[in-house]
């Protein structure tokens, strides 16, 4: 836990997550944690051995195993007196940035044999007894070559990343070569007067001394491996040195704006074709007109367009700033303070408030609600305006007070950043009954930078992501360099333009020479002199070059800009596009490719919710291959007993869950309704007591709401339980694991344990998944397939329902391989949890099929 020595009881017995105010952290001998690199290399010992040394995982090097060390710092002494163990790798973890001078190219290292090291052996090597020496020196040289290169190099990078021109790729070179000798300080054996040991000084590389100011980008902290981020111990998170909260959606700085806007106006035929002209009208004696004939016309155009570009990229620099100022409640000390979102960095617990964006990637802690449940939407990021359902872990859902939050302790492995918008792996580790328990984190406590709290008074959240590392920003790319198909068929004719120009010049000059060799003397008045031919050719060249130029309009081009303007303003400020529900006008963020809204011929389009209304309704079922409708046809409602030749309305599938042969498959089938799914039920006081049902998809919030019509009522949901309520009788469900749906699997499983004391595993899926999943005796296949098929031709969607009972000692054995996949950190915990999904969804029973009704927005039949 933050801030407690190992070993140190806990001050409070009520709740072991939670610590004393005045318990302040103790490193080493008292001092404050480490604040910058310079000290941080000062508390640990550094190998500072010339070998090379093995590469060695991310999880060697930060100790990840390590449960005694403090998340802030080494391992102190005991208060008591007693000696503590510690083990090598525990300890304070290192942030890897460049900014620690440990870094050195590989080619700086000295790779020889030991026996032929000249380095190693400072220069006293005789050279007649050691064959293949002078190749060694060669070698060196070689090497002091590449260390040129690679400062010459980073110099190539700085410049490729002011232009935009950088990839950001993250290579091996930029990896420390100190991690294997980096060890913590370690506490002396022998005695209770032991003190730490003395700090050896890390060892840096001359290349490492001498610096441009300019380097290598920083490293990819997707390469840097899960990262640590300790709960109310802002020294530790600090020494990190994570991204501050800063974002910028601006195409130029005041550094790159010349060259980056020179590149792209340049990139235009007509401008280079105009700067050639206005080079050559520069040179006396070979252009016939001012030299200012040209060269003003095309300032003129690029200051036109400098303009444009300036006014443009201020507006987004404001927005910028507008949304960095933005203020946030985060936890000082044990209250919350007012601070702008630019200073909130990783580790800072945030108070959100209804209605207002998250600012950065939070962990859900705590929310008003019970059970720490929250709403949030998501349109920002992914267009859907559904609320979506998060809810926090149980050991953090009760600290709701700022007092609570700030007693705190533990720390957070985290995965790096990434752009997955649907994905999160990490645990949260606290202290539990005298020891760490390590808890799993998933996207069900994520909170995106992006989305917006709805419905939820407050949330209480830790910052995990900042900045350009936020799941939204790293989605983001950086602003191109577009051209329209104006653009494109202006570049085309400009260079038919030219080849034609070219033509007249070279035919004209050709006819100059010709004129020359045989009616010079003739034509005496014209002063001709004997000259070079070529030399001649090619001054008549770039004179006629200058006078055909006219053949290329440069005013078209200032046109064209003042007109792509003053579009932008006009679509800006249209009625017509103005949706009055939430005073949205139309924004037209950038005006260099307002003419491509006129090419538009095809809209390719998702159907749900843009072509439907997303308002899903329950009409039909299959169960026991038995057809139940809420509306029958008259031309197909069945009159016989089992139904073959019809469809049932919802009235006697109540009769026949009592009668019927099948009443076991049409219990399952509506528990299955009730129970399997992640909705939220919320009872409102102002309605009587009505249940308004939260699902985080409109499918899931009909099928609940189709079972409710059906007598299965959901009534409550629990962190280990669900309620149901069956024609007026309450019956709890344990629920002991959770299989989520996801685009690969295209199923959800929940495992309870029901009432009857058996334990059930019920699937809901798609039809291609449940079906190869069945076991042997299932005499429903047939006719269920049928149904489907009927249901499909209606514009219907359908899922299949299934279940299993599942005995105990395989339950046991499934559920330790289940717990290790949910606490697994290093990005491929969707796979290790979809592998043991896979071990117990087999051998299912089909129950049935339902059929759900997305009605088509008015309209969209006749288009």
């Amino acid at each position: 836990m933050a801030g407690r020595p190992h070993g140190q009881a806990s001050p409070s017995a009520d709740s072991d997550l939670l610590l004393d105010l005045d318990d302040q952290p103790v490193y080493n001998t008292g001092k404050p944690p480490p604040t910058d690199d310079d000290h941080l290399l000062l508390h640990h010992n550094i190998d500072s051995s010339d070998a090379p040394r093995a590469s060695t995982s991310y999880d060697d090097f930060v100790g990840s195993s390590s449960t005694a060390g403090l998340p802030g710092g080494p391992g102190a002494p005991s208060t008591t007196g007693l000696h503590i163990p510690m083990h090598d790798t525990m300890g304070r973890q290192y942030s890897q940035t460049s900014d620690l001078n440990n870094y050195q190219p590989y080619s700086d290292l000295d790779d020889l044999p030991d026996d032929r090291d000249y380095y190693a052996s400072g220069g006293g090597i005789d050279e007649d007894n050691m064959p293949g020496l002078r190749e060694s020196r060669f070698t060196s040289h070689g090497r002091n070559r590449n260390r040129i290169m690679g400062i010459g190099e980073s110099i190539v990078d700085r410049a490729k990343n002011m232009f935009g021109a950088n990839t950001g790729g993250y290579s091996e070179m930029d990896l420390p070569l100190t991690e294997a000798g980096a060890r913590s300080s370690h506490i002396a054996s022998g005695g209770v007067d032991a003190l730490p040991s003395a700090p050896t000084p890390a060892k840096r590389t001359p290349g490492a001394k001498f610096k441009f100011g300019l380097g290598r980008s920083g490293p990819d902290p997707n390469a840097a491996g899960p990262r640590i981020i300790h709960l109310n111990n802002p020294p530790a998170n600090a020494a990190n040195k994570y991204v501050d909260n800063h974002v910028s959606t601006s195409k130029y700085n005041f550094a790159t704006f010349l060259p980056k806007f020179l590149f792209e106006q340049f990139s235009k035929y007509a401008n280079l074709f105009f700067l050639f002209t206005a080079i050559l009208q520069q040179i006396p004696g070979v252009s016939p007109t001012s030299r200012y004939t040209t060269i003003v016309p095309l300032g003129i155009v690029l200051l036109v367009s400098a303009g444009k570009e300036i006014i443009e990229d201020s507006r987004r620099k404001s927005q910028d700033k507008q949304l960095n100022t933005s203020k946030a409640r985060v936890l000082r000390g044990s209250t919350f303070q007012d601070s702008n979102w630019i200073n909130i960095a990783v580790g800072d617990v945030v108070r959100v408030e209804s209605e207002e964006p998250f600012p950065a990637d939070l962990v859900l802690l705590a929310s008003s609600e019970p059970e720490g449940l929250c709403y949030i939407e998501t349109a920002n990021l992914d267009g859907e305006t559904n609320l979506k359902i998060k809810q926090a872990i149980p050991e953090t859902a009760n600290l709701v007070s700022p007092a609570d939050i700030s007693r705190l302790g533990g720390r957070i492995r985290s995965e790096p950043p990434n752009s997955s918008l649907y994905t999160y792996e990490a645990t949260m580790t606290m202290q539990s009954g005298g020891g760490e328990k390590e808890l799993p984190l998933n996207p069900e406590q994520l909170l995106l930078r992006g989305a917006t709290l709805r419905n939820t008074p407050w949330v209480h959240g830790i910052v995990v992501f900042t900045g350009h590392e936020t799941k939204l920003m790293r989605n983001a790319t950086a602003t191109p360099i577009k051209k329209t198909a104006v653009e494109r068929l202006v570049n085309v004719q400009i260079l038919m333009l030219g080849g034609i120009l070219v033509a007249l010049s070279i035919v004209s000059s050709i006819g100059d020479l010709v004129t020359r060799a045989t009616s010079g003397k003739r034509m005496w008045y014209l002063s001709y002199t004997p000259v070079n031919g070529g030399k001649q050719f090619f001054s008549d060249f770039f004179t006629n070059w200058v006078l055909y130029s006219n053949l290329v309009p440069i005013s078209l081009f200032v046109t064209i800009e003042i007109i792509k303007y003053w579009q932008a303003i006009l679509i800006s400020s249209d009625l017509d596009i103005y949706y009055d529900k939430t005073d949205t006008p139309a924004n037209c963020r950038t005006s260099s490719l307002v003419e491509e809204l006129g090419q538009v011929e095809y809209i390719f389009s998702d159907k749900t919710g843009t072509l439907t209304c997303n308002m899903m309704e329950f009409r039909q079922s299959s169960i026991a291959g038995i057809q139940y409708a809420d509306e029958v046809p008259e031309d197909r409602r069945s009159t016989g007993e089992d139904g073959d030749m019809g469809i049932f309305d919802f009235t006697r599938l109540e009769h026949n869950r009592r009668n019927h042969p099948s009443r076991e498959i049409i219990n399952q089938f509506l528990t299955l309704l009730s129970t399997c799914h992640t909705v939220i039920p919320e009872t409102s006081s102002e309605k009587g007591g009505k249940i308004k049902y939260q699902a985080a998809s409109p499918d899931e919030g009909a099928l609940v709401e189709g079972a409710v019509t059906l007598g299965y009522k959901f009534v409550a949901r629990k962190p280990r339980s669900v309620m149901i309520e069956v024609y007026g009788e309450q019956q709890e469900y344990e629920l002991l694991a959770v299989c989520e749906f996801n685009s690969t699997r295209k199923r959800m499983s929940t495992i309870f344990r029901c009432p009857d004391g058996k334990i059930r595993c019920y699937c809901k899926g798609a039809d291609t998944v449940i079906l190869e999943r069945l076991g042997g005796d299932n005499p429903y296949v047939e006719a269920t397939l049928q149904h489907l098929e009927e249901y499909a031709a209606e514009g219907l969607r359908t899922l299949c329902l299934a279940m299993r009972e599942v005995p105990e000692e395989e339950f046991r054995r499934w559920q330790q391989v289940f717990n290790e996949a949910a606490t697994t950190v290093g990005g491929n915990r969707a796979e290790e949890m979809d592998k043991a999904a896979e071990l117990i969804e087999h051998d299912f029973t089909l129950l049935g099929a339902t059929a759900i009704e997305d009605k088509l927005q008015d309209g969209v039949p006749d288009t």
